[in-house]
């Protein structure tokens, strides 16, 4: 497929702008030049690029040289665009998975260029006001994916079913002597455990894949269902046969969309293996039918699964929106190191509407009333793991939520995932704990920043944003009256 910035779709841009300065519809020009409507279509969407003879007759129509209508050059008006369609962002990402095409965009932007410019530019500002990235961004389109298709992917499921069937030795749980055995009969010729653990810069690599040697490295500090995980994803990147991938794991925050993607896909796979769909439907129908919250049944889940938290909390974002209909819910990651009292999102993922808390990077802080905070400040100094739940009040508002999480100890850090629900009647008749008394209720807003709770004892920083925009309406009430 061209390149977004490709010259069919620049010279497109121009013959579009030339034909609206003109004046001419598709079909003028047409009766001027012999040319078909379509072929003129398609020249503008960059479908199509003319061989000379055409340029020619088309620079004479417009009254250009032809070297005019040739070059890369563009008007003033459509250079932002051009620059748009040459970005690194635009030059690495996929819109088919979106459902678009490239020729589309074009045409919307060519359109109106006076406000696309200003769009643009307008974006422009705002990504570098925020220091916005292209993995930022990457990661937010991805995220935007997820959240269209409910973060349900049937045909990775399908062949995660189909893979686990042909394992028929296979523990129910499988073991890592099982799964190391597979990558080995799918052309794994080595495992290595030694070699990441020998060099502090790669402390932060989990897994490692060589290529040429066909030999997969893990970090010998690895827990064993985080070394599960990545012996299981290790499956999905060649069942899936995903030859576009990131050799590291984490991927590095500089990889493009279509590595991102791929990760999402094997890593996907490798919860659905791990978490074998029917069985998982099962034990939550199981859980959800308690009248009564207990922490100790949600870990319960953790150690039958031997699986990690972020495992758990994801692996019910995929099945609650399709098999029990609760879509609106959201998932989040926060980390903390030991002592700093500093929560950074690491993760979040919201199903079906907008849900707060959101990231944003405008270093706000936190309502730290929300359990995915509060869980963090509360771990008892011998647990590794700790759940905990919470019905949440939004302030001055109608909504509330059943939030879940569960904290975890790694390292000099603890991290917490949850997921939360918008209670209304589909999760009322779903999950019968929900009213369960010993659940605490709490107060709680977006950031400090933002919060004009009296009185609050969790409070980090002063109302700032909130006193602006209260000093802003006392001003326009000011100049209102003024005006009499």
């Amino acid at each position: 497929m061209d390149s977004p910035g490709s010259i069919k779709y620049i010279m497109g841009l121009k013959l579009r702008s030339l034909r609206i300065s003109k004046g001419y519809s598709f079909s003028e020009l047409a009766s001027k030049t012999g040319l078909s409507v379509s072929y003129l279509n398609e020249l503008e969407k960059g479908k199509k690029y003319p061989k000379g003879d055409k340029i020619l007759l088309l620079s004479s129509i417009y009254g250009i040289s032809y070297d005019e209508l040739v070059s890369l050059q563009v008007p003033i008006e459509l250079q932002p665009i051009v620059d748009l369609l040459n970005s690194d962002i635009m030059q690495e990402f996929p819109l088919e998975i979106f459902g678009l095409e490239i020729g589309q965009l074009v045409e919307l932007l060519a359109g109106i260029p006076d406000k696309a410019a200003a769009f643009i530019n307008t974006l422009n500002r705002f990504k570098r006001n925020l220091e916005l990235n292209k993995d930022y961004f990457f990661q937010s389109a991805l995220r935007s994916w997820q959240e269209m298709h409910l973060n349900y992917f049937p045909e990775i499921e399908a062949a995660a079913i189909a893979y686990r069937r042909l394992q028929i030795s296979w523990s129910s749980v499988p073991k890592i002597e099982e799964l190391k055995q597979s990558l080995y009969q799918l052309g794994i010729q080595k495992i290595d455990h030694i070699a990441l653990g020998n060099n502090p810069a790669l402390t932060s690599i989990r897994s490692f894949w060589n290529e040429s040697s066909k030999c997969l490295y893990l970090h010998p500090q690895l827990h064993e269902s985080q070394l599960r995980f990545q012996l299981a994803r290790e499956i999905g990147y060649q069942v899936l046969g995903l030859k576009v991938r990131s050799a590291e794991a984490p991927p590095s925050p500089e990889s493009r969309f279509e590595i991102l993607l791929s990760n999402f896909k094997a890593s996907y796979f490798a919860v659905a293996l791990l978490m074998e769909e029917n069985r998982m439907l099962r034990d939550i129908r199981k859980f959800a039918l308690s009248t009564s919250w207990s922490p100790e049944n949600f870990l319960e889940l953790l150690d039958r699964y031997k699986a990690t938290p972020e495992m758990l909390m994801q692996r019910l974002t995929n099945l609650l929106p399709i098999h029990f209909g609760i879509k609106n819910l959201f998932f989040l990651r926060f980390t903390e190191k030991k002592g700093s009292n500093n929560f950074i999102m690491t993760k979040d993922l919201h199903l079906n509407r907008p849900h707060q808390p959101h990231g944003n990077s405008l270093n706000e802080h936190y309502c730290r009333r929300w359990v995915s905070h509060r869980i963090l400040q509360n771990i008892p100094e011998n647990s590794f793991l700790h759940a905990q739940a919470q019905r949440s009040f939004y302030y001055q508002s109608e909504t509330e939520y059943l939030c879940l999480s569960i904290a975890q100890k790694v390292g000099n850090q603890s991290n917490s995932i949850t997921i939360g629900f918008l209670i209304e009647d589909t999760l009322k008749n779903t999950l019968k704990f929900i009213n369960d008394p010993f659940i605490k209720r709490e107060i709680v807003h977006t950031t400090c920043e933002r919060c004009s709770l009296k009185d609050c004892t969790d409070r980090v920083s002063e109302a700032s944003v909130l006193i602006q925009e209260q000093n802003e309406l006392k001003k326009k009430e000011a100049l209102n009256q003024l005006l009499g």
